[in-house]
């Protein structure tokens, strides 16, 4: 044997992720996002089988079974935090509630998705996943009920990401309002955690979200000093009307990124964004048309 061969350092696993309940499509999608030469990938029949699974052995990503609802997995969340507080584990059910939703951020559930499951958002979910390397302290319940929710959020995008997805899947929406809501919602977030968090870890910004009968409200307060209209000409709502992207070139020479249609966007999509007087925390309310029997 040749002295290059002896001493050649070939690539082996050092990180492990188990899946729960052998599902070909998840398996597939693990294989695209995971470096090969980096990763194992495990698997255990059912919850049961996993648990013993990981009080033998340290997992670095796990992510339950579509075919297990959102209570059982949490379950399965609590007795895993018992022996690995630290798991990062992504619930996917095909059965799910807004109090399901709850426990898992309660139990620090990395992310949550209830079918039908979007294969990119759970990609790009995994890749936050394996990447983050400190996520406990990102999200904090205030406090919590199907009807309203109140969070701290730290400030930064790969957060921002992940409380996007949790509100979505708590979100009780008819589905086109569930879209332009979480548009909107989204727009706000990333402009608190942009403009009044400074993307900056230490700070958070303040969330609520209330669900009535006929209306939602997404309240979002951020650590910033605030701002008026006329303080953000680099914003695509300060435009004037005969020049409609004025704000394009102001943000490129400023060197910032590339957007700044948040406000105008919300002012689009819901019914009404309500800045307080020093303008660090807004708003959204959106009016939900009861729906119609079509009989």
């Amino acid at each position: 044997m040749s002295a290059s061969a002896k001493f050649e350092q070939r690539p082996f696993p050092i990180r492990t992720a188990l899946i729960v309940d052998e599902d070909p499509e998840i398996e597939a999608l693990l294989v695209r996002v995971l470096e090969p030469n980096s990763w194992a990938i495990h698997h255990a029949a059912n919850n049961r089988a996993a648990l013993l699974l990981i009080q033998r052995k340290f997992f670095d990503l796990i992510l339950t079974s579509q075919g297990t609802s959102g209570r059982e997995d949490v379950e399965l969340l609590r007795k895993i935090r018992r022996v690995r507080p630290h798991t990062r584990l992504i619930i996917l059910t095909d059965q799910s509630t807004p109090t399901d939703v709850i426990e898992a951020m309660r139990e620090r559930a990395f992310s949550y998705f209830s079918k039908p499951i979007s294969m990119d958002a759970l990609s790009a979910m995994i890749g936050l996943a394996i990447e983050e390397p400190c996520w406990d302290d990102g999200i904090d319940i205030v406090s919590a009920t199907p009807e309203w929710i109140r969070l701290l959020a730290r400030c930064e995008m790969k957060t921002a990401d992940r409380v996007l997805q949790f509100l979505d899947e708590f979100a009780e929406l008819p589905e086109d309002e569930r879209h332009t809501v979480g548009m909107a919602f989204r727009e706000m977030l990333l402009n608190a955690i942009e403009h009044g968090g400074k993307f900056n870890p230490n700070e958070q910004v303040k969330i609520g979200y209330v669900r009535a009968r006929h209306m939602v409200t997404c309240r979002i307060s951020d650590p910033g000093d605030g701002f008026t209209l006329d303080e953000i000409p680099h914003a695509a709502v300060g435009n004037p009307g005969n020049d409609p992207i004025r704000h394009v070139g102001l943000r490129e020479a400023q060197g910032m990124r590339p957007v700044g249609f948040g406000v105008l966007l919300a002012q689009k999509l819901v019914d009404e964004v309500i800045y307080n007087q020093h303008g660090n925390d807004v708003l959204l309310i959106k009016y939900i048309v009861p729906q119609t029997d079509p009989r």
